[in-house]
This record gives C-alpha cells, sequence and structure tokens, in this order.
C-alpha cells in the first residue's frame, strides 16, 4: 500500500490501472486525456463511447488497450471557479471513486494525473493537498492494500507549505556538515546514503532512488540482535497493531510479512528509516534500529538532515515527511 509521488508521464506507468481526467464526454480532449488517448489508440475511444459519459467527481473503467496497464479509471474532475461552489469535494470524489473502482477490479496498484489542475483551473498547490490527503486516508483503511503513485509533471505543484520548506531549509544550513562529507567522500568512507537519479522521458522528469553501499559497514557479529528481531521486539514490548505499523512506514504488506519471516533481512535505507518512523522512535532509537541495517543518519547529507528535523519535531506522518523529500530532490520512505 505504499504512496509516492513522482516526474513522470503517465502513459508510461506500468500498474494495474491508470487515472484519466476525462471530461463529461468521455470522448477525448487535450492534455491528460488527450495523451491517454492517443498512447491508448482507437479502441479505447470505441469502449468509451458506450459508456454514456460521466458525471463530475464520479468514475468508469475501461480497457487499457495500447497502454502498459490493464485498466484506464476516468474520472472528471471539477471545473474551479472560486474555491466555494464544491469543487473540493467533488476533488475528493474524485480520487475515492477513482481507487473503488480500482479495488472492485482488484488492481493492485494504481497511478493518478494531478486531477483539475490543468485546464480546469484548480490552483495546483491546492489540488495537490487534496490528492494527497484523500489518497493517504484511503490507503489507511484496515481492508485497503494498493499501491498508489501520484504522477506530478511540475514539482513546483507539489509543494509544502512554505513555512515548513523555509524551517526545513534553514535547519539543513544551519546543521548540514559539508567539510566532513567532503573529508569523509576523499577517503572513501561516509555512511550509506541516497542519491537521486534523474532522467527524462516524454518531457517529464523521473526522480528514483539509489542506495549507496558503504565501504566500512559495521561488523555484525558484534550487533546483539538483528535489524527483523529489533522491530518485532518493538512492536512486542509496545503492543503496537502489525498492520498499523506497516501502513504508517508507508511499505507493503508483502515486505512486512517478508521482513518478519527472514530474521537477517538486509533492508535498503529508505525502509530501514520508513520503519523507525512507522515506529514512532525517537533519534537515538532510530540511531540504533539503523545501525542494525549497517546504516547510521549522518549530517552530511539532505535526505538524512530532512529525516532528523521530522524525528526531533517528533512528526511522525511519513506522507509529509515524504513530500518534504520529494520537494528537496531526495528520494522518498517506504517499499518502492
Amino acid at each position: 500500500m505504499p504512496f509516492r509521488i513522482i516526474r513522470k508521464g503517465i502513459t508510461t506507468m506500468e500498474c494495474d490501472a491508470i487515472v484519466n481526467a476525462a471530461n463529461r464526454s468521455l470522448l477525448g480532449g487535450g492534455g491528460v486525456d488527450g495523451a491517454i488517448h492517443r498512447a491508448a489508440g482507437p479502441l479505447l475511444l470505441k469502449e468509451c463511447e458506450t459508456l454514456n459519459g460521466c458525471a463530475t467527481g464520479d468514475a468508469k473503467v475501461t480497457g487499457g488497450y495500447n497502454l502498459p496497464c490493464k485498466y484506464v479509471i476516468h474520472t472528471v474532475g471539477p471545473r474551479y471557479r472560486d474555491g466555494r461552489h464544491g469543487e473540493k469535494d467533488a476533488l475528493i470524489s474524485c480520487y475515492r471513486r477513482s481507487l473503488e473502482a480500482a479495488l472492485e477490479k482488484g488492481c493492485e496498484s494504481v497511478a493518478f494525473p494531478l486531477i483539475s489542475s490543468g485546464a480546469y483551473g484548480y490552483p495546483p498547490a491546492e489540488a495537490a493537498r487534496v490528492a494527497a490527503d484523500t489518497i493517504k486516508d484511503f490507503i489507511a483503511r484496515p481492508d485497503v492494500d494498493i499501491d498508489v503513485t501520484l504522477c506530478v509533471y511540475d514539482k513546483r505543484s507539489f509543494m509544502i507549505g512554505k513555512t515548513l520548506f523555509g524551517d526545513i531549509a534553514e535547519y539543513i544550513g544551519e546543521n548540514e556538515d559539508t567539510e566532513r562529507y567532503k573529508h569523509e567522500l576523499s577517503r572513501g568512507r561516509f555512511d550509506p546514503d541516497l542519491r537521486v537519479a534523474e532522467d527524462f522521458h516524454d518531457d517529464a522528469l523521473i526522480i528514483s532512488a539509489d542506495v549507496c553501499a558503504a565501504s566500512t559497514m559495521p561488523n555484525f557479529d558484534d550487533i546483539d540482535e538483528s535489524f527483523s528481531e529489533a522491530v518485532f521486539r518493538i512492536i512486542r514490548e509496545r503492543n503496537l497493531d502489525e498492520v498499523a505499523c506497516y501502513k504508517k512506514a508507508n511499505i507493503d504488506r508483502k515486505l512486512f510479512s517478508k521482513i518478519r519471516s527472514h530474521p537477517d533481512y538486509q533492508p535498503k535505507k529508505t525502509t530501514a528509516v520508513a520503519l523507525a518512523i512507522g515506529l514512532e522512535l525517537g533519534i537515538d532509537e532510530t540511531e540504533d534500529l539503523l545501525r542494525k541495517a549497517g546504516y547510521a543518519l549522518s549530517r552530511s547529507t539532505k535526505f538524512d538532515l530532512i529525516v532528523r528535523y521530522f524525528i526531533e519535531n517528533e512528526n511522525y506522518d511519513i506522507f509529509e515527511i515524504n513530500e518534504a523529500l520529494f520537494g528537496f530532490d531526495q528520494a522518498q520512505l517506504g517499499s518502492f
């Protein structure tokens, strides 16, 4: 059930279903709608002609045809007037109805564009806030197990609040140890870290994570328990609900089960940090858990400093943390 935000054209998404920001006729149009129809081919239009349109806020499903997905979920977003004519409720309904339709079709993964933020005039930042809040509330339900991707063309349209962004930037500036980073990098000795790899595809930027290997990994013989054993010890000691834990960590059920079944499981750093966030560990507890996986939070990189900022402020909303990481061009937390 992970939720991630990326910059990528939705027609290239390899998932069970993609969502089309359609018009009421469902007969194609401009923007995302036109791009999906062109990529899917003429058979998509033929099926849409049999659906008798779609009401604003509702969703209807067709096949994917030439797209790399099984289904296209067509939803009609609201035209923005002034925000006082039910636009937000209609936009929330678009995301909910689309997710419900995906579940009804047995989909395990679905990708959304930023609905109504183009020709329909919904302010992009507000549209992004509605999208993120609605999606994360939906996938938090105990009966929901689906991976969701939000494809955003321009990351400036999906930016955390200016105050929070400024606070994080100030924290990074005050705490970043660039000289230590340069020194350790020159010696080939630095903590396992994350790079952001950028490529272009269909004029859209893709951000992906790459976990660097550490040249000085700890001696695991000196660690009294494994990462997996520590995670489940903490869950037992705090009498936590396992489903709630992996959902709060933005980790899917299959990976969580794998970590439970394999005491020697070696997670990616983004997964290890995500579980620390899901367990709401303090900074010392987080450092201890990461050490068991061979990682640490340094003061040499934006990724680590952003994570530190949220932990020190006792903010364990992993979706808000990921929005901040996205805003600073860093890899996001969870299982992707």
